[in-house]
């Protein structure tokens, strides 16, 4: 029985009590999450997809998971689940973390050349691709999918989807710059060489106005919330015209796409590079 249908038997039949054997399976399982060779969600041909089995497998990983004691000393005290400790990074994994009180738990794929700056998180079934780098107080929430020289500013909140199984998690693309303090959630997805301003804040409710196409973007049954590539992304609001809001003034957050990526953009992105 191949490793998919051993989680997927985990999940649909858990035993009253997990043996040795059953965490083997889970072990495996765990390893091949750090080594990125199973992930929540992948891209097939130019979409994404959910691998839902992946996301079972975290949460068995749960379900046998015992209270463990993993404090530093009696001044740092910390409890989780034996399953999922702190993942273990060796010279050799060419990832670079900077001192000062980062987290990255064990089960999520990191890149080479990531840097971390400190403090951020990084959390079970996150995948982040080379070269990226996530920066102070920044955090990439469960499954959520980082591609290839993304950085993640200062504050950056990327939220993680564990459950609902079946929904897709945060993806990023290749060269996004998500500006600081920024919110991306909900299963957004934010296309290749996407530039969110500052303060951007996605969400799977919210509607983005593309100003150059005048259209609205919006999350539909059938598909998340999606940024186009090369889009340059701030935040914005709108009228509310109902009841007394045009008495009272009122207005509405939305995001707002001013521009897609051009010479100028590039150069802006371009001094990223020097911190690297």
């Amino acid at each position: 029985m191949d490793l998919e249908n051993r989680i997927q038997q985990l999940f649909d039949e858990p035993p009253s009590e997990f043996t040795d054997e059953h965490r083997a399976v889970f072990n495996e399982f765990k390893q091949k999450l750090n080594a990125g060779e199973v992930r929540a969600a992948e891209k097939v041909d130019g979409g994404w997809k959910v691998n839902a089995w992946v996301k079972r497998g975290i949460l068995v990983g749960f379900r046998m998971g015992r209270i463990q004691n993993f404090s530093i000393n009696n001044q740092f005290r910390f409890y989780d689940k034996d399953t999922y400790p702190l993942r273990r990074v060796v010279e050799t994994d060419g990832i670079r973390i900077v001192p000062g009180g980062s987290s990255i738990r064990d089960g999520c794929y990191i890149g080479r050349g990531v840097t971390c700056m400190p403090p951020m998180f990084v959390n079970v079934g996150a995948y982040v691709d080379d070269g990226t780098m996530i920066d102070s107080h920044a955090l990439v929430g469960s499954c959520a999918q980082i591609g290839k020289r993304v950085h993640l500013s200062a504050a950056a909140q990327i939220g993680g989807v564990l459950e609902p199984i079946g929904e897709l998690p945060v993806i990023i693309e290749d060269d996004v710059l998500v500006g600081g303090n920024c919110g991306v959630y909900e299963g957004t997805i934010v296309r290749e060489r996407a530039v969110l301003a500052s303060g951007t804040v996605l969400t799977g409710g919210t509607p983005v106005y593309d100003l150059v196409h005048d259209e609205f973007i919006r999350r539909t049954p059938d598909a998340p919330l999606e940024i186009p590539a090369g889009a340059v992304v701030v935040g914005g609001s709108r009228a509310i015209t109902k009841g007394r809001g045009p008495e009272l003034g009122l207005s509405i957050y939305m995001p707002i796409i001013v521009k897609y990526r051009d010479e100028k953009t590039d150069a802006s992105v371009k001094l990223e590079d020097f911190l690297r």
